[in-house]
């Protein structure tokens, strides 16, 4: 097999993907634009060969180098990046040279939040109403409908970037009058909810092979818009209510051999879940390591067996719960990090500082950890998230 891994420096988990696709015999072909020296060893490993490119973003280079690679190896059998960035050069290259996996004239359903709501509906799961390409008028017409706070996030985007809650006519209107005008926003109702995520693994037959669930007790939003702090756990079972609804949208959709990473709020109204959108590639965020702790398992192997061979051996049982919980450097801790890991020396089970092009939203540094106990990894947290001249109760 013969698999083009484009960007396989970042983010940093790539490196395990393209180890174990080396390991299982195939061709990894990276294409990147950082010098192969740089490149952790690794991942040097894990490379048949490499192509250093001047921009990612220029797809004639990206072009020639895939056709260097196809003149050389013959047919190429994949070319991923796993990255939300990247998703439509990826469809692009797979559409140009006849590439197994999503084509152009798809991706839009996987990048627009305004398609994603059409294949809920179409698979029967409840969604968040919204608007798109909207005016003072049409705002106004919709949050009558609705009601305040309501939010505004690019129709294409990845995180939280330029994602605001708007709670009044004054902030709608500062929204309107600011705005960049060359990004198209989508207009969304405001869910009181905790959100959870459907994760894991369809085959090339579109069955899927694994999955599990994480909930964020603090929004990415918050995390970048109130300097909050970011803290997520990955669960020991996934809930019937989300793998119902997960599976669905993973049927409507039709796709396969691919990761899958749903999004969607439990109402605190009512309990209903409500989808929020869909991303076709792994969890961010650490979540893929989180998965790992807490099903004692190497999901970077899964899927490369998955890829190689279309098949991964289970069942797969969740034995812990896992927790991420962040600090920030403008941020007046009570625990410094010495602190933290005497406490916990036995949950925590890794530590690491994070890249700077995330820590806007994830913090500076990160800490993960793990218990059978629910109650004692949110303890975890709150001790991890202690702030200076507040009340804080572990016990």
């Amino acid at each position: 097999m013969n698999f083009i891994f484009f960007s396989p420096n970042y983010p940093n988990y790539c490196t395990e993907f393209c180890f174990h696709l080396k390991e299982r015999g195939v061709n990894v072909l990276g294409i990147s634009d950082v010098d192969y020296y740089l490149l952790n060893e690794k991942l040097q490993y894990s490379l048949t060969e490499y192509i250093k490119v001047d921009r990612l973003e220029n797809y004639d280079e990206v072009l020639r180098a895939v056709g260097y690679y196809t003149h050389k190896y013959g047919k190429i059998d994949r070319f991923e990046s796993l990255n939300e960035h990247w998703l439509e050069l990826d469809a692009h290259i797979r559409t140009d040279f006849n590439i197994f996996g999503t084509k152009l004239d798809f991706i839009s359903n996987l990048k627009q939040k305004s398609k994603m709501e059409k294949f809920f509906k179409k698979s029967g799961v409840e969604s968040i109403r919204s608007i798109t390409k909207f005016d003072r008028a049409k705002a106004k017409k919709f949050i009558e409908k609705v009601g305040y706070p309501v939010i505004v996030k690019p129709n294409i985007g990845v995180g939280a970037n330029m994602t605001y809650k708007i709670a009044s006519e004054s902030e709608l209107e500062h929204f309107l009058h600011t705005k960049p005008s060359e990004v198209d926003f989508i207009l969304q109702e405001h869910i009181d909810g905790v959100l959870q995520t459907y994760d894991g693994l369809v085959n090339k037959d579109g069955e899927i092979i694994f999955a599990a669930s994480h909930e964020f007790p603090h929004s990415i939003m918050e995390s970048v818009n109130s300097g909050n702090h970011f803290s997520y756990y990955c669960l020991k079972e996934v809930s019937g209510e989300i793998e119902a609804a997960g599976r669905k949208i993973i049927r409507t959709y039709g796709i396969k051999e691919r990761f899958f990473h749903l999004e969607f709020f439990k109402s605190n109204r009512d309990g209903n879940i409500i989808a929020l959108e869909v991303n076709m590639r792994p969890p961010g965020s650490w979540m893929t390591d989180a998965i790992n702790y807490s099903y004692d398992i190497d999901i970077y192997e899964l899927w490369a067996n998955m890829v190689v061979n279309n098949q991964v051996e289970g069942p797969f049982v969740g034995k812990y719960y896992t927790g991420f919980a962040s600090h920030k450097n403008n941020i007046p801790y009570t625990h410094g990090h010495e602190e933290i890991m005497q406490q916990y020396p036995h949950e925590i089970v890794h530590h690491f500082s994070i890249e700077d092009v995330q820590s806007q939203s994830r913090g500076n540094y990160a800490y993960q950890f793990r218990s059978k106990d629910f109650d004692e990894v949110k303890r975890i947290e709150a001790f991890i998230h202690a702030v200076k001249n507040r009340v804080e109760v572990y016990a």
